[in-house]
């Protein structure tokens, strides 16, 4: 993904939470290269994603015009909730780490629920050695894991 003025401060230097939204697209390319994008989650299963929590380590900065890698990979599964390692890199920079855990819940009544069968295998083939790299929205195999 390439960043525009609209992500950066006033020095040219992405915002710390735009990293964020970078992330968020990244899962939600990730979901849908699985085959699930949130209207259907959110219609065909009654369910939404919501963050939990979050872990952020912030390496190096990116900046105005650069060219973005973000990874998405499930590190961990429970019953109604999964862990994402992600990345951001500039080529072979790793610029940002985090790990955001994510709740499933019920669309209607924003209450925790177990994953659909369907979804909870989908996200398991996540916490295989192959990385989902998204680039341009376009998943790629990675063997590194995140």
């Amino acid at each position: 993904m390439r960043v525009y003025y609209q992500d950066t401060d006033a020095g040219g230097v992405v915002f710390h939470a735009t990293y964020l939204d970078f992330l968020e697209r990244a899962r939600m390319e990730w979901m849908r290269a699985r085959g699930f994008d949130a209207r259907e989650l959110a219609g065909r299963f009654r369910l939404v994603f919501i963050v939990r929590q979050l872990q952020v380590a912030y390496i190096k900065p990116a900046v105005l015009d650069d060219l973005l890698t973000v990874s998405a990979a499930v590190e961990k599964m429970g019953r109604a909730q999964v862990t994402f390692a992600q990345e951001v890199r500039r080529g072979d920079e790793i610029l940002m780490r985090a790990a955001v855990n994510v709740a499933c819940v019920g669309a209607d009544d924003l209450k925790p629920m177990p994953f659909p069968e369907e979804i909870r295998l989908s996200l398991a083939e996540g916490t295989m050695a192959a990385t989902e790299i998204i680039r341009a929205g376009q998943p790629r195999r990675h063997l590194n894991r995140v």
